[in-house]
């Protein structure tokens, strides 16, 4: 699924002007349900271990197969990050700091694999290669589909550091290779571990392209224990380890970003930095960059065209198809318009308030969609099921997991919004008698609203490519695109399933070249 490159938050907000007001009851107890959802994944790993006690959950936790998963999630971690470190910062220095020609395709055509989820990628590879299963194949698939979350944020680094600094080290006497090892690697290094933080957790939490690859990870493995023995306690102690391991990166994410900041004193040269001659190897740069690009699209494309081609129009079920769209479309929006809606109380606690309080309600919306989805599916199928049976597989129950898992895509984007908003506005408008709520709508929305258009677009492509969630939590009789595309592929009717992977490709394509211009933008300024 498409997700965007990572976004911390700003270490401080910006100070609180005099006249600014307080949060209303209406913000204060929005926030404070959205903080007690947040915990709901986490309170239901931790009520899982109680319940079945520590000495089963002991047992559970150390069979052989706990040991045979956390050696295969391990070693997809340990293999796929470097592999997606290493494409994506070479990338962004061919691309933005030597002189290969075509800089203006290449930056969007690296971007572009976000548009096919790694389901689908897992598919198209199969097509090509149908003994391509385990570890290598996870590799393989996932390292395509996610090296573009180390490659944007890191090319928009590049763009945006101060050429001056390389210059005074060329003038010392380095050479390209020492400027970029000692000067151009240290600015990098807080894209490269958020990048990394990123790829990592969409490895955690990436389901069907490991059992279309019968690759066993531990989401693998929870969902097949689900659908064996509902809300067993096997499943149950998987989850809290998948659990661990995703609090285990953030946690080492965060100690090895340390309180590192690299700035400039003033705006710096406005001005490109100065290119890096390739000379002799500039035809094997050209060739590794188009290679990268034909394995990375090409052979998606190719294979959902030619499934088609081979399917002929017996595979374009109109009715079926235009149904599955209409009901991704409604999911979609709906979360949308939900998730944005509920980001902007979120967004003025965290601009217009300081202290702990301001920084714990935002950071416990990173930490919960941080988690796998299949956590916080089961977690919602779990407490609905005990407390709230009516709500069991309902729309809103559907809507609100997408909440939780999908808030941050907008939040980021209302965020930064809001920020940009001069508090001196609103108080313009309250002087001359205007409500709190007239102010809001007449002013600050319409200020915010591009960069609210932005996140609800991230989270409408984000919910119609979702497919774990999706499928535990699915209304009876809803049959999504993603939902369609797993029930055909998982028949081996590949030619059956290409229509729907196309369809999820070009929903994708727009939020993709979103996401290209925004960061784009961010790094001009």
């Amino acid at each position: 699924m498409v997700a965007a490159p990572p976004v911390s938050p700003p270490a401080a907000p910006a100070p609180r002007s005099q006249g600014t007001p307080r949060p209303g009851p209406l913000v204060s107890v929005t926030v404070a349900i959205l903080v007690a959802a947040t915990c709901i994944p986490l309170g239901y790993v931790v009520w899982a271990a109680f319940s079945v006690g520590w000495t089963r959950a002991y047992e559970l936790i150390v069979r052989p197969r706990v040991g045979e998963l956390l050696i295969n999630t391990l070693a997809l971690v340990a293999i796929t990050v470097p592999l997606c470190v290493v494409i994506g910062v070479g990338v962004a220095w061919l691309v933005e700091r030597t002189d290969l020609p075509g800089r203006a395709l290449w930056r969007p055509l690296f971007v572009a694999p976000l548009a096919v989820p790694a389901f689908v990628n897992s598919y198209a590879w199969l097509g090509v290669i149908p003994s391509l299963h385990g570890l290598a194949g996870g590799v393989l698939v996932t390292t395509l589909s996610y090296f573009p979350f180390m490659y944007l944020p890191v090319a928009a680094t590049m763009r945006r550091l101060d050429p001056a600094v390389e210059e005074s080290a060329r003038t010392l006497g380095s050479g390209p290779a020492a400027v970029f090892f000692r000067v151009v690697l240290p600015q990098l290094r807080l894209a490269i571990l958020g990048g990394a933080l990123l790829v990592g957790v969409h490895l955690l939490a990436e389901f069907g392209a490991f059992a279309m690859l019968r690759f066993d990870t531990f989401t693998v493995a929870i969902f097949q224990q689900f659908q064996a023995t509902f809300d067993g306690a096997a499943g149950s102690m998987l989850a809290g380890v998948l659990v661990l391991l995703c609090l285990a990166l953030l946690i080492g994410e965060a100690a090895a970003r340390g309180g590192a900041r690299f700035a400039r004193i003033g705006s710096g040269a406005p001005r490109q930095a100065a290119v890096v001659g390739l000379r002799a190897s500039r035809i094997p740069a050209l060739a590794g960059l188009a290679t990268l690009a034909v394995l990375s699209i090409g052979v998606p494309v190719g294979t959902i065209m030619r499934w088609l081609w081979r399917g002929g129009a017996d595979v374009w079920i109109v009715d079926e198809l235009f149904t599955a769209l209409g009901q991704t479309i409604g999911l979609a929006t709906a979360a949308a318009v939900v998730t944005t809606v509920l980001a902007f109380p979120v967004a003025w606690v965290a601009v217009r308030s300081s202290g702990f309080l301001a920084r714990a309600v935002e950071g416990a919306n990173y930490v919960t969609s941080s988690l796998p989805g299949i956590v916080t599916a089961l977690a919602l199928v779990t407490v609905s099921i005990h407390f709230a049976r009516p709500l069991y597989q309902s729309v809103s129950l559907i809507v609100f997991a997408y909440v939780l898992l999908f808030m941050p895509r907008a939040l980021v984007n209302v965020r930064a919004g809001l920020a940009q908003v001069p508090v001196g506005l609103e108080e313009a408008s309250r002087s001359l008698g205007r409500s709190p709520t007239a102010t809001f709508l007449r002013v600050t929305l319409r200020l915010t609203a591009p960069a609210a258009a932005a996140g609800a677009s991230l989270v409408f492509v984000a919910v119609a490519t979702e497919l774990t969630a999706t499928l535990l939590l699915a209304p009876t009789g809803t049959r999504t695109l993603s939902m369609l595309f797993w029930s055909y592929s998982s028949e081996l009717d590949y030619a059956a399933a290409a229509p729907y992977a196309l369809t999820l490709v070009l929903l994708a394509i727009p939020v993709t070249l979103l996401l290209y211009r925004q960061s784009t933008k961010a790094a001009a300024l």
